[in-house]
């Protein structure tokens, strides 16, 4: 089996395949030290939270995440929690994704699976056929045979793009703003995570740990991070938090401090012969709805039950539904994310009718133990 990408994606999918005696090689274009260093999502759908500790892989993440079993939504400069075991649902787990992929690196290093990083100019032939993927390391070319390969590359990967254009159809919806995300050494201004709506624009209160916050605001499209200092940030974030939570905010200097653009997109289908797509190379989601890893990690359940069963068992039933089990839980996540970003974000052309609205949806969840059980089985995660 070849692993196009080395992220966390194409980590659990290498240890899940090998603990099933199924061979492996993940080609990563980066160096280990650079996808360690990339800065994500930190939620964890409890479906997630179980795949990691079936896999053994969840020992560090039990002892230093911390379990959350609600979240805060604001408007109106009010506040309300939504209880998820109150409504039913499941908790979510807040640990970085940086450390997830940090365990899965530990852990195949353990299992010694091979990782060939800064491995460039990666192509995919013959995907129909007798599946081989070719790539340069070192200055020499290098060719590799495989039963079949998992695009694991991302939505600017090799794999996605070796599917003929006449046979995937792509769905993409983008937003005209981004997140401005900063990252302090400072205390979380609260326990759980805020989601804040306001007439200025959205705001999150995020955190990794208990002495390491993450906070968001929306910006517009054309904005850079050059335009934001840290004053300036703090400011608006206030501005933008429910006063009884920006009372609370501890500031301090910025570790670091970056722009995501939000899109939606999803490619159909995931599957063309033996190359199988795997997370962002098949699907984006708004970070809104904290979707991006889970969804990936949903993708890599599937596919490697479908990949033990066809390679140790020669069944094909599991390959063969792969990409319809996959999207359909791909897109109940694009809809949870596409309605929260259009719940809680300011858009250009948006007006005082249009504000009063989503201040209106926001007070029926807070009164509906309907709609509120709808938001929590969003948010904690469909099931796998």
């Amino acid at each position: 089996m070849a692993i196009v990408g080395g992220g966390p994606s194409g980590l659990f999918l290498a240890l899940l395949l090998s603990e099933a005696g199924i061979a492996v090689t993940i080609l990563e274009k980066s160096s280990r030290a650079h996808v360690l260093s990339r800065i994500r999502a930190g939620v964890l759908e409890w479906g997630t939270v179980e795949l990691l500790r079936r896999a053994g892989l969840g020992e560090r993440m039990d002892r230093e995440g911390t379990v959350h079993s609600g979240v805060g939504l604001g408007f109106s400069n009010g506040l309300f929690r939504v209880d998820f075991a109150a409504n039913g649902s499941r908790h979510v787990m807040v640990y970085g994704q940086g450390e997830v992929t940090k365990d899965l690196y530990e852990a195949a290093d353990r299992r010694g699976i091979t990782i060939i990083d800064e491995a460039h100019d990666v192509a995919i032939h013959d995907p129909c056929g007798s599946p081989c993927v070719t790539f340069s390391k070192d200055g020499e070319r290098h060719q590799m045979a495989c039963d079949a390969v998992a695009g694991c590359d991302g939505f600017h990967g090799v794999s996605r793009q070796t599917i003929p254009t006449e046979k995937r159809t792509e769905f993409e919806k983008v937003y005209p703003f981004g997140w401005l995300g900063v990252l302090s050494p400072t205390p979380p201004v609260s326990e759980e995570l805020i989601y804040a709506n306001h007439p200025r624009g959205f705001a999150l209160a995020s955190m990794r740990n208990a002495h390491l916050s993450r906070y968001y605001v929306q910006v517009s499209a054309c904005e850079k991070v050059a335009d934001w200092p840290d004053d300036a940030f703090w400011d608006e974030l206030r501005r933008r938090l429910p006063s009884e939570a920006a009372q609370s905010l501890v500031t301090g200097p910025s570790i670091e401090k970056s722009i995501a653009p939000l899109r939606s997109f999803v490619c159909e289908p995931m599957r063309y012969g033996q190359l199988f797509l795997v997370g962002d190379a098949a699907h984006i989601v708004p970070p809104t709805g904290a979707k991006g890893l889970n969804l990936a990690f949903s993708d890599v359940h599937y596919l490697s039950q479908a990949l033990e069963e066809a390679l140790c068992n020669g069944r094909q039933n599991g390959l063969e539904r792969y990409s319809q089990r996959a999207l359909a839980r791909v897109w109940k996540a694009i809809r949870f994310s596409w309605w929260l970003t259009q719940l809680m974000h300011r858009f250009p052309d948006q007006t005082a009718f249009d504000q009063r609205l989503q201040e209106s949806e926001l007070s029926t969840i807070g009164n509906s133990l309907a709609a509120q059980a709808a938001f929590a089985e969003g948010y904690t995660g469909y099931p796998l």
